[in-house]
């Protein structure tokens, strides 16, 4: 794609990387096909080649940002066109930039301004939000039934191995997963304590960045990833072999700390290296087990599990963040048949279910016909229970529904005997 880029954008430190980004776009269309909001609206628009296109004009000077910026907020940063893309259009580094321009330079509407903040101020901050949870949860018989349903009831975290093994990994515990499914985290930390590793939680670490960096801050994101990187460092110079996440979308995040911060010469290199060291808890629990995605018999026994007893009709919900962002496919579905679950087929699998962060508050009317596209996707092969690799997918297709909705970490833990759990 031809570009001529106006001299605000070349003076940007990602000026080199913009154009590049944009060159290597040859409009084949193919991404129009994968695309969750294009086959909604059918505006191309609304599709990642159209989405350059107006990126494009921005960047030369050509376009009213207002029109673009509605476009680039309908984007669910799903990376769906990017498994598609022949050419390899880095798509969503280029959507950050164009984010961030008109962010800066075109104004909000007041109720925009304030509904953002919020979400920026109040979901990054765990105390904060497990606060108004608490709050709400105390509330939550005198609210309507559409209210009361968001609210979700506590979870206990259950018993949380100590720090006793000489192998040690950090987990990134997040923001709003401690406060919603804190099973979770402790379930993964059982997993890898029968497997000779101690998870580690850095106190002073916090959210990630990705709410930041969707909503187009880009200071306050990295303000996050500095502090994380602040915090996982002593357990990295200790030794630490990688910094697991169980949320995928956080994890795509974390993996984007190196590209991030490479123009920040007291970060880059922590960066760089922090990259390298982050792991979804499947890739961990993958390589720990022994598993191999062409093995034709599979075990956990390692881990406690009778892989020959069967554990019921599964659906797997797979994050766009997992499949997409951190490229892994396969992998969690061969742990749950090696557990014994009979997996169910869900048409339409590499789609996006709507929830994309803040996605469902921000552009609710999209993300609901995505989740009810997707829930009719999963619940056709009559499932027990519906597992998700991401908290925010979890939330929001548990949202209403009957079937059980879980993170599968939490599912594989629960099929550990009791009697074994502490051994």
């Amino acid at each position: 794609m031809e570009t001529h880029l106006d001299e605000k954008t070349r003076a940007l430190p990602a000026a080199v990387s913009i154009e590049g980004i944009l060159r290597s776009c040859v409009h084949c269309g193919f991404c129009l096909a994968t695309c969750p909001t294009y086959q909604i609206l059918g505006d191309e628009r609304d599709s990642p080649r159209g989405r350059i296109y107006l990126i494009k004009a921005l960047m030369e000077g050509k376009a009213e940002g207002k029109e673009t910026r509605l476009h680039l907020d309908r984007c669910l940063t799903c990376r769906s066109c990017e498994t598609t893309c022949p050419s390899g259009v880095e798509y969503a580094h280029l959507l950050e930039e164009g984010r961030q321009w008109v962010e800066k330079t075109v104004p909000r509407p007041l109720g925009q301004r304030v509904v953002r903040t919020l979400l920026k101020t109040v979901l990054p901050q765990p105390v904060l939000f497990q606060t108004l949870l608490n709050m709400g949860r105390m509330v939550r018989p005198l609210l309507p039934e559409r209210w009361r349903s968001a609210i979700p009831h506590r979870q206990e975290a259950g018993w949380i191995p100590s720090v006793r093994h000489a192998r040690r990994m950090v987990f990134l515990a997040g923001c709003v997963q401690p406060a919603l499914t804190p099973a979770t985290q402790s379930a993964a930390q059982r997993l890898l304590d029968r497997l000779g590793i101690s998870g580690v939680v850095a106190p002073s670490a916090g959210c990630c960045g990705a709410l930041a960096h969707h909503l187009g801050d880009e200071e306050k994101a990295l303000q996050a990833m500095r502090r994380n990187i602040d915090a996982w460092w002593p357990f990295v110079e200790q030794g630490a072999e990688a910094i697991i996440s169980t949320a995928s979308g956080c994890g795509v995040e974390v993996r984007e700390y190196g590209h991030a911060l490479r123009h920040d010469p007291a970060y880059r290199e922590r960066a760089r290296r922090v990259t390298e060291l982050a792991q979804d808890i499947s890739e961990v629990l993958i390589r720990e087990i022994g598993v191999t995605l062409d093995e034709q018999r599979l075990t956990l026994k390692s881990l406690g599990i009778d892989s020959d007893q069967s554990k019921g009709r599964v659906a797997f919900h797979a994050p766009c963040s997992l499949q997409h962002g951190l490229r892994l496919r396969g992998g969690v579905e061969q742990l749950l048949r090696a557990a014994g679950a009979e997996l169910t087929a869900v048409e339409d699998g590499h789609l996006c279910c709507g929830s994309a962060g803040t996605y469902s508050m921000l552009q609710p009317e999209l993300s609901e016909q995505l989740k009810i596209n997707k829930l009719a996707a999963l619940k056709a092969g009559k499932p027990e229970v519906i597992l998700s690799a991401n908290i925010g997918c979890q939330m929001h297709l548990a949202k209403d529904e009957s079937i059980p909705v879980r993170h599968w970490v939490e599912w594989l833990d629960d099929l550990i005997p009791r009697r074994e759990r502490r051994a």
